[in-house]
């Protein structure tokens, strides 16, 4: 048996993951637990476990401080899954140095992603185990998860703000300086249908030694980002130079074709591939990658990489569904539960392949970027989504096995009763745990200096939306908390006496002594000095 080790200052967290999975149908034993990084290190010594389950966040020495230690001990193992409150992409990228399989969201999480992190660990030790190096393979392959989830997010258009954008990506030391970037689309055809009956594992092998294959030989003849989709699709994304763009489709072509040559001939598989126009800012890649997609249903045996600028305007439009007319308002009612508003757009997509049945390949794109946006914005989403595909063999990913318009809107159908039980049972409970959360949030955070843009950004959710929230589930606004709390932080300050005024105007994050006593003398009527004068008296 594998041991694990749980390093986690919440108890209910603790009993959670206890609980969650039963841990000997993997392999693994929790060996113990311990509160803080000092324990978790006592406990990693005297148990050797091969897999740390560990908050970042937590008293006496926390989870970054213990990875620390543990790697400068010379120790391979364990390996280490990280738990965080919020996406803080900051810390995130400090424990990217120590080897992390993979990063868990505690609000989110839930029993799938668990497995999915537990079984990456279970495959780094036994990496770590065999391999020569294993300190550089564990560190390409735990990295890998942060990029794909940003870049999927990037093509998916899935980003509230430009400032969270760019944020993560400063974070992740994307630049984003090329001239050119050109997107594709990808599809893994011909592997033998009798695998995905019979031996799921084989054809998810094989996807993923495919994709790994490719990632490694492209990275090698161009500069790009190769990002898996599903268990059929990946994409890639080309960053170009000027003299490069301008033979663009004879370089990627040449490049495309010679790693595919090599996939088919390791593999036995084809790929397809159609690319979007190329454009020259970041800002415009979820569109080349929506062009891509559009365009896929004219790939063919015979034209396995297509471009989109080889087609007549007239082709082209007519296997265009532009699914960015309905992103944002399926968004807003997933974001505010919103169950008539989705029926409305599902019925309008429905109506319009009804009417082109010839659009198979267009009909499972839409249904593809509904599950995608399904899945990055509600509670718990792929759990969410694999619940109501619960009866199927192979879950939501049903949707690829549909062989006409008509299978695909039933599937639709499918999505759509489920999504809509889903919103009316968490509507009005699920908007006061974000308020929640997000007043914990600030709390924890109270001496730095909270904008609603950077809240928001958190929790991947709008700052206006954020704000219409805490107007509805609180007391007072979003601003007016955080001054609030602010100054009432100032008060347990002022009583300990060991720093001036100024001094707790700067810790406060208050832009100077005097906006600090203004704003003091707004919420407790009285300015900082006349409080401490009162107080003294009593």
């Amino acid at each position: 048996m594998v041991k694990l080790l749980i390093v986690e200052d919440e108890p209910l967290v603790q009993i959670g993951i206890r609980s969650m999975v039963n841990w000997s149908d993997y392999g693994i034993e929790i060996c113990d637990s311990a509160k803080d990084g000092i324990q978790g290190l006592a406990s990693i010594e005297k148990y050797s476990p091969k897999i740390v389950i560990t908050d970042i966040k937590m008293p006496q020495m926390d989870g970054l401080e213990m990875m620390k230690v543990c790697r400068e001990r010379s120790k391979k193992l364990p390996v280490f899954i990280v738990l965080t409150s919020y996406e803080e992409f900051s810390l995130l990228k400090e424990a990217m140095k120590y080897q992390i399989v993979d990063y868990l969201i505690k609000i989110e999480l839930n029993k799938e992603d668990l497995i999915e992190a537990v079984k990456k660990a279970l495959e780094m030790v036994q990496e770590v185990q065999n391999l020569e190096y294993p300190d550089i393979a564990t560190s390409i392959q735990s990295n890998q998860s942060f990029y794909d989830k940003f870049f999927i997010k990037l093509l998916l258009n899935l980003f509230e703000s430009e400032h969270q954008k760019r944020m993560q990506a400063n974070e992740l030391n994307l630049d984003f300086q090329a001239d050119c970037y050109v997107v594709c689309h990808n599809e893994i055809v011909e592997y033998s249908p009798m695998w995905e009956e019979e031996d799921k594992n084989r054809l998810l092998n094989l996807y993923s030694s495919t994709i790994q294959m490719i990632r490694e030989m492209t990275k090698k003849l161009i500069s790009c980002y190769v990002v898996s989709l599903d268990t059929k699709h990946f994409s890639v994304i080309f960053s170009l130079s000027k003299e490069q763009e301008v033979h663009h489709k004879l370089l990627l072509s040449k490049v495309l074709s010679q790693t595919y040559a090599m996939v088919h001939n390791y593999f036995n598989v084809n790929i397809r591939t159609s690319f979007g126009r190329p454009c020259h800012s970041p800002h415009h890649i979820p569109e080349a990658y929506q062009d891509a997609r559009q365009i896929f249903a004219l790939v063919t045996d015979t034209t396995p990489i297509l471009f989109y600028e080889n087609l007549s305007e007239d082709t082209s439009s007519n296997y265009i569904f532009n699914m960015s007319l309905f992103r944002q308002d399926i968004i807003k009612a997933f974001e505010e539960f919103d169950t008539a508003t989705l029926t409305n757009i599902f019925s309008q997509i429905s109506d319009i392949f009804k009417n082109q049945q010839a659009y198979y390949l267009q009909a499972v794109d839409a249904a593809s970027n509904i599950l995608y946006l399904a899945i990055s914005h509600l509670p718990n989403g792929e759990e969410t989504v694999s619940a109501i595909f619960s009866e199927d063999p192979t879950g939501y990913r049903s949707l690829y096995k549909q062989t006409n318009v008509e299978q695909i809107i039933q599937w639709m159908f499918k999505l759509h009763k489920g999504l809509c039980q889903v919103l009316t049972e968490h509507r009005k409970n699920y908007k006061n745990h974000i308020v929640n959360n997000v007043k914990k949030y600030i709390d924890s955070h109270i001496e730095e200096k909270l904008t609603l843009t950077d809240v928001s950004s958190v929790f991947g959710i709008s700052p206006n939306y954020l704000s219409q929230l805490f107007k509805k589930y609180n007391d007072m606004g979003f601003s007016d908390y955080i001054t609030n709390n602010k100054i009432a932080k100032a008060k347990v300050l002022m009583a300990q006496g060991s720093l001036k005024l100024y001094e707790i105007a700067d810790k406060l994050g208050f832009e100077s002594s005097f906006y600090f006593s203004k704003v003091f003398k707004k919420v407790e009527g009285c300015s900082p000095r006349d409080y401490l004068q009162i107080k003294l008296k009593y």
